[in-house]
């Protein structure tokens, strides 16, 4: 009976934590103790975080063995079969497979897509110039990745995307380049997309002046339901034609637009804005959750990562500033500079951060509209940008 007794102990989750790999598995539910608290008292991205976090105490618990990152990648490398996954796989592994196919990130675009409103964008196309300029980020952090001598260039270019403050973006190009970063990678990215409010504020106020950030934009022209039709389609078929690496982002997004626009598929609108991608959204947000392992987390990369994540949004947020100060002088004072920092993707957070700063220097200053152009050209722009990155190193 005490036998029993004991080998009934020695297989607890307790007693595995009795040593220093116990220590780094008590790190990671403080981590995601973390994240639960921005997601829940701060309200900080919390149908991103709260999944994610459920992911990373879900992988940690010790002898659980719902996820294993061992059956996704050899040591050479290679892929295993997926009768290795589903015959030994847990049930965090299956839900996995959504990523690693690249499923869940296409679909949450076409969910994006059918939520986002082209209007702003196609009523002042030189936006698009702005949300190309905010990708900066993306092949500063590329830089400095390789750079530093710790990624090889498949995971500085997955490291670079964050820069893009697009989630799935991000998800999409690191499943296929450095799965073993996903966990750090997405975690970087859904932080700081979380935290644009403290980010972007500082480097907006210190780029540009006072009577800049008053400046008052004309109204847009208003945008007819065939240009609203015909952008997307058209989109899609220029970025195929010149980076097809980007056409399954951009014709998942341009999908769930045209279903939004059309006027005719109003049902399936819907199920794409709210059910598709509430469910999605929660198997991709524990999938990821569950590559953050202790062994995999714990590591000077991941700090690294933080940091280079982090330099990235900044970096994006001053390039999208400085071109629209840029556009700005040349227009005579016509753009109010603050809509830069609306090029990074995070739609309609970032948009609404240079609404805020534009009413602190003139309460009856309205740039949300305007902001919005630059904002939905950089979804537009990280995913062209990822496509180039996959062209290059996948």
């Amino acid at each position: 009976m005490l036998e029993t007794i004991k080998n009934f102990l020695e297989t607890t989750g307790i007693a595995s934590m009795l040593n220093l790999e116990g220590l780094k598995v008590l790190v990671m539910f403080v981590i995601a103790g973390v994240l639960i608290y921005f997601a829940i008292v701060k309200k900080y991205e919390p149908l991103l975080l709260m999944p994610i976090a459920v992911g990373m105490l879900l992988t940690n618990f010790p002898g659980t063995d719902m996820f294993h990152m061992d059956l996704f990648i050899h040591g050479d490398g290679s892929a295993l079969m997926f009768q290795d996954v589903i015959e030994r796989g847990g049930i965090l592994d299956l839900l996995y497979l959504g990523v690693k196919l690249g499923i869940y990130p296409s679909l949450i675009f076409i969910g994006i897509g059918a939520m986002t409103d082209f209007t702003p964008l196609i009523a002042n196309p030189k936006s698009l110039l702005i949300g190309a300029a905010a990708q900066l980020g993306v092949f500063v952090a590329f830089s400095g990745a390789l750079i530093s001598g710790q990624f090889t260039p498949e995971e500085a270019a997955a490291i670079g995307i964050i820069g893009g403050a697009d989630g799935p973006t991000a998800i999409y190009v690191t499943k296929t380049l450095a799965p073993h970063l996903l966990g750090a990678i997405a975690i970087a990215a859904y932080s700081y997309m979380a935290l644009i409010p403290m980010i972007q504020p500082p480097f907006m106020r210190l780029l540009t002046t006072k009577k800049e950030r008053a400046i008052k934009m004309t109204t847009l022209r208003p945008v007819s339901q065939l240009e609203k039709v015909v952008f997307p389609v058209l989109v899609t078929v220029v970025v195929a034609l010149v980076v097809p690496s980007a056409s399954t982002l951009i014709g998942c997004l341009m999908f769930g637009n045209l279903l939004k626009v059309c006027g005719v598929t109003d049902r399936l609108s819907n199920v794409a804005q709210n059910g598709m991608i509430n469910v999605v959204t929660i198997f991709l947000g524990i999938s990821v959750g569950a590559t953050a392992s202790a062994d995999n987390f714990l590591t000077f990369q991941t700090l690294l990562i933080l940091a280079l994540g982090l330099t990235a949004f900044i970096i994006s947020t001053v390039g999208g500033l400085l071109f629209a100060k840029l556009m700005c002088l040349i227009t005579r004072g016509k753009i109010n500079p603050l809509i830069g920092s609306a090029g990074v993707s995070a739609v309609p957070m970032a948009a609404r951060v240079s609404q805020l700063e534009g009413q602190k220097a003139d309460p009856s200053n309205f740039l949300l509209m305007h902001a919005m152009g630059p904002n939905v050209a950089g979804v537009i722009g990280s995913a062209v940008a990822a496509g180039v990155l996959l062209a290059l190193f996948a």
